[in-house]
């Protein structure tokens, strides 16, 4: 049986429906109670790293200012999906509104973006540290951190708006099912009464920028910091670089290879259950995950935490 049919009774509608993962009730519920867990348990450790970094002076340094910033935005990065996807567990219709729809998406795809732009400035912090460690204070100053903090929020809030809109601006036909648990453009676009190719392009096009150019460099900073590391005399030396550089190695690694593989053809026709498995992933997995991989490769975050948590 296809359960969208079952929808079909609402294409008049003025909002969509978000199948989310069709399932008895019974199993909504312990998706429902395991997604929450999740959900608190990231909103602890990502808001236990910022508060450990405010608290502890010693930490008031770049990298970790950094590592605050991209904790804060990690919890509103998971908040704008999964409180919806809580909801549309206990609900009978799954119905979000035309606005809400897009505002979401908006905003999914906004902090997405932005974090993007992070984890490369978190790059080039590192690479400033290890590769020029006697100009780093003079180059990676209070202001230049604050201007990258703030550039990361601004530009990534300005990636995406105007194709959102050009997509908004459509008209939808059919039973307006979006067989997703979020309003992703691919089950969008196939929602749509005719192709908008020049749309679609320029989604791709914006992506592709997005994704490769941050990861492309990511990937050539790490090999002129591996090619540093490698030169450090001492082993304890290698050990802390590879410690600081290896949690954010890592964090890129879960992120960009799960979206890379989403958003570059956004309507190249994934299998909608893996979409909403990888989706699921980068958006919710990774979030939760990423106060874990920060806090136990890195010898200074565990000292504040345990200072800050009492233990």
């Amino acid at each position: 049986m296809n359960i969208s049919k079952s929808y079909d009774s609402s294409s008049d509608t003025t909002g969509f429906i978000l199948l989310g993962f069709p399932c008895s009730k019974d199993i909504q519920i312990l998706l429902f109670i395991l997604f929450l867990i999740i959900y608190i348990l990231t909103l602890l450790g990502n808001g236990s790293i910022i508060c450990a970094v405010q608290r502890n002076k010693r930490l008031h340094i770049p990298m970790y200012i950094l590592l605050a910033n991209f904790s804060f935005l990690e919890i509103w990065y998971v908040t704008s999906t999964v409180p919806n996807m809580l909801v549309n567990f206990l609900s009978n219709t799954k119905m979000i509104s035309f606005s809400g729809c897009f505002l979401q998406f908006y905003f999914f795809f906004s902090l997405g973006t932005t974090e993007c732009f992070f984890l490369t400035v978190m790059a080039f912090d590192r690479y400033l540290a290890i590769c020029q460690p006697l100009h780093y204070p003079t180059i990676m100053t209070g202001h230049l951190c604050t201007s990258l903090v703030v550039s990361c929020w601004v530009f990534g809030f300005l990636w995406f708006p105007i194709p959102i809109i050009l997509i908004s601006q459509l008209s939808f036909c059919g039973s307006k099912v979006i067989d997703h648990f979020l309003c992703d453009p691919g089950p969008l676009l196939a929602l749509t009464c005719t192709r908008a190719p020049l749309i679609e392009f320029t989604w791709s096009t914006l992506s592709s920028l997005l994704l490769f150019v941050p990861f492309l460099y990511i990937m050539g900073t790490y090999a002129l910091v591996l090619r540093a590391v490698f030169r450090v005399p001492s082993a304890a030396g290698r050990r802390k670089a590879f410690s600081t550089c290896g949690s954010h190695l890592t964090v890129v690694s879960l992120f960009y290879g799960s979206v890379m593989v989403m958003y570059v053809k956004p309507t190249s026709g994934h299998e909608a259950r893996v979409q909403k498995t990888v989706t699921l992933f980068y958006s919710v997995v990774t979030p939760f995950l990423n106060p874990l991989i920060y806090s136990l490769r890195n010898k200074d975050m565990k000292d504040a935490l345990r200072k800050f948590l009492g233990t």
